[in-house]
């Protein structure tokens, strides 16, 4: 919960996962470009501390920063938000688990 939230949100959990994906996702987007850290900070016009903190979930990046580290590995935003395969195939076991649980 943010310092300035005086009611609790209940899809907070919800958004911090989503935060971790995305801070992951960054990191897999870097790697698979053959990025260092450094690299990534240098063409985004960040630090390399940023960078880290931001793959590491210990800084939420504003949108202006997401679009800077997209536009260095050249990826669309979208591509940080999308499901992957393997989540999606994830919660299709899921959804067939819970609803043969009650059929």
């Amino acid at each position: 919960m943010t310092d300035y939230d005086d009611d609790y949100d209940e899809d907070e959990p919800q958004i911090e996962a989503q935060i971790r994906r995305i801070a992951a996702r960054i990191r897999e987007e870097r790697k698979k470009a053959g990025l260092s850290q450094m690299t990534l900070s240098l063409q985004a016009g960040l630090s390399q501390n940023q960078v880290f903190c931001i793959e590491t979930g210990k800084r939420i990046p504003n949108l202006y920063t997401v679009l800077r580290i997209c536009e260095a590995l050249r990826i669309n935003p979208a591509v940080l938000f999308d499901n992957t395969e393997d989540e999606r195939q994830r919660d299709r076991e899921t959804i067939i688990r819970l609803v043969s649980k009650y059929v």
